[in-house]
């Protein structure tokens, strides 16, 4: 068929022609705004999951949301090298920004921007005493510029929710990889969300990260369980993933026949990165509508071996042997999450000596710790991708 008019798109972060199975979610996140822009108390937001379930596509859709109801957004990734300083300070910059021409008193517009200037200017990162960020106001004194994170963050914070409360709505900072943010950087935004929560400032956060992300914040901040609403963002059912192959198909006047949805679901798993990244080969192959089984075993091999090569090869490539060999272990041990004692006991070592191999694939985003002593791959089907390979 065509394959101009293939409408699958396996991309990272990329939103698929029909976001399907995630209406519980946009439904939650919509509560949140209305609650929030009427002034009642409501918790900052957190997505978890694998690699590959969406997380981020559901980030910029509730980043969509927040825009259509006029709010300020703003949007940072983490990462782990960096403090969150600087990326919070230029995407409040872009929501407030995005409030000013609607607010009647320039004046205050002009304080809250000197204020994310001074907080800006206390960052400790490398180069940061060469750089000025683009704010044509003087930075103010005594507001947000400590340098202790934890309270500039909650007075700037404090400062551009009040600018929103001036016009009925609400800021949302949204955070990528939320996982990558330095232990002492979680623990001040967990303390700035918490003085917003009791005083009701009309600014939330929203994350997104790995499956172990409640546990860092829980270490950093006791009250941080009870701080967000958490949201696990898992692969899809068989109806959601039928639709999300059938709706686009639909709208280009191609079907699908019910042995090649059987085929493609046991293929995906129902992950929404592989729907999309069987679909999209499936569709090249295919001779004509309807789609069949037929089609879809010829298709497979190649859809197999571009995710073989872009989604697990490229991780894998950036594995130390050592850090291969934990991983293979792991992967003879299954697809769930693992005891870290069995992975050493595979490889006739002792754990402690495989801590800085498990700790270094952690800090890649390889792999997670699902708790305490077990380990788990952060891409789903991971482990049968080593098994398949060459030892």
């Amino acid at each position: 068929m065509d394959p101009v008019r293939n409408p699958y798109a396996p991309g990272a972060g990329q939103r698929p022609p029909e976001l399907a199975g995630r209406d519980r979610e946009l439904r939650q996140f919509e509560i949140v705004l209305e609650r929030v822009a009427r002034g009642r108390p409501e918790r900052s937001m957190v997505l978890t999951g694998l690699r590959g379930v969406g997380k981020t596509v559901l980030l910029n859709t509730f980043k969509s949301m927040a825009m259509q109801r006029l709010w300020g957004t703003g949007k940072i990734e983490a990462r782990p090298d960096q403090s969150i300083r600087r990326p919070v300070a230029a995407a409040l910059h872009m929501a407030i920004r995005e409030l000013a021409p609607r607010h009647r008193a320039p004046e205050r517009i002009e304080h809250v921007l000197s204020v994310l200037k001074a907080f800006a200017l206390r960052d400790p990162g490398k180069g940061a005493a060469n750089w000025t960020p683009a704010i044509d106001v003087p930075a103010a004194r005594g507001r947000a510029d400590s340098g202790d994170l934890e309270i500039d963050l909650t007075e700037l914070f404090v400062d551009a929710a009040s600018v929103a409360t001036d016009l009925g709505v609400g800021i949302a900072l949204f955070i990528d990889e939320m996982q990558d943010v330095r232990p002492p950087d979680i623990s001040a935004l967990c303390a700035a969300c918490h003085e917003l929560s009791q005083s009701g400032g009309p600014l939330i956060v929203v994350g997104a990260g790995l499956p172990h992300l409640p546990t860092l914040l829980s270490a950093s901040k006791s009250y941080s369980e009870r701080l967000f609403r958490y949201t696990r963002i898992d692969r899809l059912d068989r109806e959601a993933a039928d639709q999300a192959l059938i709706a686009p198909a639909a709208r280009e006047g191609v079907e699908f026949t019910p042995g090649a949805l059987d085929a493609l679901y046991e293929a995906a798993d129902g992950y929404p990165y592989f729907v999309q990244a069987y679909g999209k080969v499936v569709w090249d192959y295919a001779p004509k509508s309807p789609i069949t089984a037929d089609d879809v075993a010829v298709a497979a091999p190649e859809a197999e071996e571009e995710l073989a090569v872009g989604f697990f090869g490229s991780r894998y490539e950036r594995a130390t042997p050592a850090e291969r060999d934990y991983m293979r272990a792991m992967a003879r041990l299954g697809d769930d999450p693992v005891p870290t004692a069995a992975v050493a006991e595979v490889l006739g070592r002792k754990p402690s000596s495989l801590s800085p191999a498990r700790d270094s694939l952690i800090k890649k985003g390889l792999i997670y710790s699902a708790e305490r002593g077990l380990v788990g791959f952060t891409v789903p089907h991971f482990g049968r991708f080593l098994r398949a390979q060459p030892v």
